[in-house]
């Protein structure tokens, strides 16, 4: 309730608005059986006309004042909860764009879709039945009661004595349900993991033969889903029929003691009539209290999974007032040591380098060694476990995080495209890129000439996973993506990987002019692709065993060595 509660605060008008309703709602379900049994009372038993055609126009007066009280009760219901729903997704979203890659592993990729979809969709739902019901069955329910005990106290003893069996029954099916809507959720992350892992590698399964495989594994899964929602639908549908069952055992007591008063006159039929009105409200508003009641655990379970999520603390923190840069002279790694959060050793030990501005620093070594790891933490997507990086003698924790990331040019290992069209994946570098910055930036990423040939062109289409893309159209647009942007630090992951030798030497050649005044950082497979690198850092283990140029590097260090003599012939090791 403490979320709801929250986010409820935003819109204090309109739920002052939905308690009046519910008010004006109270007052026509009363209103009407008391007026009704005044009628037959006065009117019919004493046949007073004129008091009749009086006490009809009320009547229609109330009611019209009922409906617009109702509808104004809906739209106030609706606003709130979607409203809040709105809030609440955005606010997880936000914080979600927070999280280090150590909290999106943490709660896991498709659990977080599950929190943002599926638990926000709960609290809309249980929002609106709050709103609708929680607030109206108090108010009838005691106002009934009141009415009940004013028509006739011997009758509303009945009423009494049912209510402690419903608040009982209500509170089992409640603290039963809680566990088993926690299982729910999580089989629904577990489907949402199944789903995702399976549409994003199709092709992998079906090269596998693998289909039935996992359309089993899903069918595992779904069967829980579907067991733990059997269980909580049959656990909540036992309550109706209970409870219309309590009821007509509730009117037959009425009318067995109803019978014995009214014979010895001391109760009026109209009474009788407006009693079992009452009793039917009072009872009713109980059970819609109690469903709301119910749904409670499962809201529960939600809002915690959603408040797990905003109250989180991520692991890389921005300071709003710390220092920002306009350009970057220097990078430089002192003793820099890094374990994952949840790892038991280093995947860096020790590490210390230094690269000035319109200098080309490469780093190679075996799988594992370490080279992503090191340049994934100049973004700071990762913080350092020990040692200083320091850019241009400032240390890196106290420049403002936003700032200093549009200083950088990513390229991932893995290029990632979005869907829409070329020109606006090329634009995520650069919102306001012109079309002439983005022609030359598609030159020197050689991506030019296949855009071109495109039938829209820049206004291509790239579908969800760009699948309509090879992998080397795809390296080259992540390219430009970040060339429009013109950093000042260029940051390429062994982004060369899918292109051919010959579009491999064309981008470097063009990239060599173009990013003479910035800092360029690459992690590389290839020693053709950083051999005409200023600085040259081999890693072994997270260790750093080499430093230096290509040649000097080919003399001292045999890691390089190796890896020099697996891919260049002995002619070109000679050189």
């Amino acid at each position: 309730m403490r979320l709801i509660l929250s986010y409820l605060k935003r819109y204090k008008g309109l739920f002052v608005i939905n308690v009046i309703s519910v008010f004006g709602f109270a007052l026509v379900e009363l209103g009407i059986p008391t007026i009704v049994a005044q009628m037959i009372d006065q009117g019919v038993a004493k046949q007073d006309q004129a008091y009749i055609y009086q006490m009809s126009l009320v009547i229609v007066v109330i009611s019209l004042l009922g409906v617009a009280g109702t509808i104004l009760l809906g739209y106030c219901c609706a606003k709130i909860s979607t409203s809040i729903t709105r809030d609440m997704r955005n606010d997880i979203f936000t914080k979600v764009q927070t999280f280090s890659h150590h909290e999106i592993n943490h709660f896991g990729v498709s659990s977080l879709i599950t929190r943002t979809n599926n638990d926000a969709f709960q609290i809309q739902m249980f929002v609106n039945v709050l709103l609708r019901t929680a607030l109206m069955t108090p108010v009838m329910a005691i106002l009934s009661m009141f009415m009940t005990i004013r028509a006739s106290l011997p009758l509303s003893l009945v009423i009494g004595a049912t209510i402690p069996v419903i608040v009982i029954g209500v509170y089992a099916v409640a603290r039963s349900s809680k566990p088993i809507s926690e299982h729910q959720q999580e089989s629904i992350d577990a489907l949402n993991r199944i789903s995702r892992e399976n549409l994003t590698g199709i092709r992998v399964i079906r090269a596998f033969n693998n289909d039935a495989y996992e359309a089993e594994r899903f069918n595992v899964k779904n069967k829980d889903f579907m067991r733990y929602s059997k269980r909580l639908f049959k656990l909540m549908m036992i309550t109706q029929p209970i409870f219309f069952l309590l009821m007509n055992l509730a009117s037959m007591g009425i009318y067995w003691i109803a019978a014995g008063l009214i014979d010895a006159g001391s109760l009026p039929v109209g009474q009788l009539i407006a009693f079992n009105e009452y009793l039917f409200h009072a009872m009713f508003s109980m059970m819609l209290f109690c469903t709301v009641f119910m749904m409670y655990p499962r809201a529960a379970v939600s809002a915690h999974r959603i408040e797990a999520v905003l109250n989180s603390t991520t692991g890389i923190e921005s300071d709003e007032n710390g220092i920002r840069l306009d350009d970057v002279s220097s990078i430089r790694f002192e003793h820099v040591t890094f374990a994952y959060p949840d790892g038991e050793e280093p995947v860096l030990k020790d590490i210390s380098f230094e690269v000035h501005k319109g200098e080309k620093i490469a780093f190679i070594g075996s799988t594992g060694s370490g080279k992503s790891t090191l340049i994934n933490l100049l973004p700071r997507f990762y913080d350092i476990s020990q040692g200083h990086i320091y850019i241009d003698d400032t240390e890196l924790r106290s420049l403002e995080l936003t700032s200093w990331r549009s200083l950088i040019g990513m390229i991932a290992q893995r290029a990632n495209l979005f869907t829409g069209t070329i020109a606006d994946n090329i634009r995520f570098g650069k919102a306001d890129a012109s079309e002439a910055e983005m022609i030359h930036a598609a030159k020197i990423a050689q991506a030019y000439d296949f855009i071109t040939e495109k039938p829209n062109g820049f206004d291509e289409q790239i579908v969800e996973g760009a699948t309509n893309l090879s992998g080397g159209q795809k390296q080259r647009l992540s390219i430009a993506r970040a060339l429009v942007r013109k950093p000042k630090v260029y940051v390429f992951d062994d982004s060369f990987s899918a292109l051919d030798f010959k579009t491999d030497a064309k981008l470097r050649k063009a990239l060599s002019s173009e990013t003479k005044d910035a800092i360029t950082m690459i992690v590389a497979q290839r020693i053709a692709t950083i051999m005409d690198a200023d600085q040259i850092l081999v890693l072994h283990e997270g260790k750093l065993v080499g430093k230096g140029t290509h040649q000097e590097l080919l003399k001292n260090c045999a890691i390089y060595y190796e890896i020099a003599a697996s891919q260049l012939s002995e002619e070109e090791l000679q050189r």
